[in-house]
């Protein structure tokens, strides 16, 4: 006898890659704002550069 299921799906094939690791929830998450994690690191990176070049110069702040 072989080890077969009794009852096989003749779709499996062509169903296949649903269940590949490229479609899981994380890798669509991850990929549904490409850039983002890089942008917020630079973002971050030019708000403490400015304030702290803005509290250097004591000049440079501008009075409303």
């Amino acid at each position: 006898m072989s080890n077969l299921p009794l009852f096989r799906d003749p779709w499996a094939k062509r169903e296949a890659w649903r269940k590949h690791p490229v479609f899981t929830n994380r890798a669509m998450f991850s990929s549904m704002f490409p850039g983002l994690g890089i942008a917020l690191v630079a973002f971050t990176a030019y708000v403490v550069v400015d304030n702290f070049y803005s509290k250097a110069q004591p000049g440079a702040q501008q009075k409303h």
